[in-house]
C-alpha cells in the first residue's frame, strides 16, 4: 500500500511472467502466479508468503518464500514440464502480513481466506488514514462486495504450503538447513494500562506513592516468572490440565515489546504507564490458562499498590496444526533435495514448531497448510543481521522442487 509496496509487487509479477505464469494483481495488493497444469478443473495448489517487511528488516522474510517457489516453477518451465501437472499451482506474494503500518497482521490472506471483514478496511494508521484511503490513493477502490470476490471457494483448493526462514535458532542449532513444520503458535496481545498518581519526584515519600511504574516493573517480573515456571503458577482444577502445562513448558514465550510513561519526565513520578503483554504456545487451552492466571495477578498487583488497572485484548489467534499428509510430503521433498544437492542425507529432517505468525495461519481457514522451514544465521529476522547461506537458499529451491514434482 506504499510506492515501495508497490513497486516490489511489481517485480515480483515481472518474475512470475519471466517463469511462464499467468498474473494478476488483486484490489488487496495481493500478487498472483499461476500455471494451470494438465487438468484445469483441479483443485490448485497454492503456495505462497509475504512481500511486506518490518521496519529496519532483513531481506529473506517472506521473500524467500515467493522467491524459492517462483525458480522451482521455472525450472519445471524450462523442462516443459509444466504441462504434466496433475492440478493447477498459483504463488501468490500476500500483502501486509506484518502489520506494521495499520497494526492489523494477515489483511492480504485473510481476504483470500475470506476471515478478512469490511470493517477492517476502516483500521486507521498513526496519522488517521484508512485501509481503504491507501488503496484509493492506489486507485484502487473496495468495498464489501470485492472483499466477497476475493475469498476462494475451498472446493477449488487442494492445499497450501508456505516456504519462510524459521526466524530462530534451532535449525542452526541442529545443523540442518531446512525442517519441517508441526504447528504455529497460537497468540494473545494484551495491552496494560496502569493508573497512579503523578506527583514531583522529590516530595513525594515512599510510603505515600501510588506509582504505576512500580507496579509495572513487578508485573513485568511476574509474566517473566509464569511464563518460565509456569507449574509452579497454574494448578490442575479445570484452568489447565496436564497435558497442556506439558505443552507449554516447551512452547510457551512471553514478552513485554512496549511500555510508555506519563508525563515521562525524570523528575516526575508518572501518572500513567502502559505496556504491551505477547503471549504464544502451541496449546489454545493452556495460552488461556495462562492469560487467565496474569490477569488476575496483575489486579492482585495493582491493589496491592492502590494503582487502577485495566487489560485489553488486542489480538488472539488460535494456534494452528500443520496437516499430516503435507507435512509428510515436505519432509520428503526437504530429504530428497538436500540428497540431489550434497549426494546423501544421513540424518532426518528436523520437525519445528514455529513461534511467530504466518499467513498459513490465515490459510488454515481455507484449506490445510503445511510449511517448510529455512535456516537463517543466529535465529536473527527483522532485522538487517537476517541472513541465509547462499547453500540454504538453494537446498530450499531444491525441496520446493521436489515437492511440486509430486504433483506430476
Amino acid at each position: 500500500m506504499s510506492p515501495a509496496a508497490v513497486r516490489a509487487g511489481n517485480l515480483i509479477r515481472e518474475w512470475m511472467e519471466d517463469a511462464g505464469l499467468r498474473t494478476w494483481v488483486d484490489c488487496l495488493g495481493n500478487v498472483h502466479g499461476r500455471v494451470e497444469g494438465g487438468n484445469v478443473s483441479a483443485e490448485a495448489l497454492l503456495i505462497g508468503s509475504h512481500l511486506d517487511t518490518v521496519v529496519d528488516a532483513g531481506i529473506f522474510d517472506g521473500s524467500l518464500g515467493i522467491i524459492s517457489v517462483i525458480s522451482a516453477l521455472k525450472v519445471l518451465s524450462i523442462n516443459g514440464k509444466v504441462g504434466e501437472l496433475k492440478r493447477p499451482v498459483e504463488v501468490i506474494a500476500f500483502s501486509d502480513e506484518e502489520g506494521v503500518r495499520f497494526q492489523s497482521t494477515f489483511i492480504g490472506s485473510a481476504a483470500i481466506a475470506g476471515i478478512l471483514s469490511a470493517s477492517a478496511l476502516q483500521i486507521t494508521d498513526k496519522s488517521g488514514v484508512t485501509i481503504q484511503d491507501a488503496l484509493k490513493k492506489n486507485s484502487i477502490e473496495v468495498t464489501e462486495d470485492h472483499l466477497q470476490q476475493l475469498r476462494y471457494d475451498p472446493k477449488s483448493v487442494w492445499g497450501y504450503v508456505e516456504i519462510h526462514i524459521e526466524q530462530g535458532p534451532v535449525l542452526e542449532w541442529v545443523g540442518f538447513p531446512l525442517g519441517v513444520v508441526k504447528g504455529i503458535a497460537g497468540q494473545t496481545r494484551l495491552k496494560v494500562t496502569m493508573r497512579g498518581s503523578q506527583g514531583h519526584a522529590g516530595t513525594v515519600p515512599m510510603s505515600m506513592r501510588h506509582d504505576p511504574m512500580a507496579a509495572a516493573a513487578e508485573a513485568i517480573v511476574l509474566l517473566e516468572s509464569l511464563c518460565k515456571h509456569p507449574q509452579d503458577f497454574l494448578s490442575f482444577d479445570g484452568q489447565c490440565k496436564s497435558y497442556s502445562l506439558e505443552s507449554l513448558s516447551t512452547s510457551l514465550v512471553c514478552t513485554v515489546g512496549e511500555i510508555s510513561t506519563w508525563p515521562s519526565a525524570s523528575n516526575v513520578i508518572p501518572g500513567q504507564v502502559t505496556f504491551t503483554v505477547d503471549i504464544r504456545a502451541i496449546d489454545d487451552m493452556g495460552r488461556e490458562a495462562v492469560v487467565y492466571e496474569l490477569s488476575n495477578r496483575l489486579y492482585q498487583i495493582c491493589d496491592g499498590r492502590s494503582v487502577l488497572c485495566t487489560i485489553d485484548r488486542k489480538h488472539d489467534a488460535n494456534a494452528v496444526i500443520c496437516n499430516s499428509e503435507l507435512t509428510s510430503k515436505l519432509k520428503s521433498a526437504a530429504h530428497l533435495g538436500l540428497k540431489r544437492m550434497t549426494g546423501s542425507v544421513q540424518d532426518e529432517v528436523p520437525v519445528l514448531m514455529s513461534g511467530a505468525g504466518h499467513d498459513a495461519m490465515a490459510l488454515s481457514h481455507l484449506t490445510k497448510v503445511g510449511m517448510l522451514f529455512v535456516r537463517c544465521r543466529g535465529g536473527i529476522s527483522h532485522s538487517p543481521e537476517e541472513h541465509v547461506l547462499d547453500d540454504d537458499v538453494w537446498a530450499s529451491g531444491l525441496a520446493v522442487l521436489a515437492f511440486i514434482e509430486t504433483q506430476l
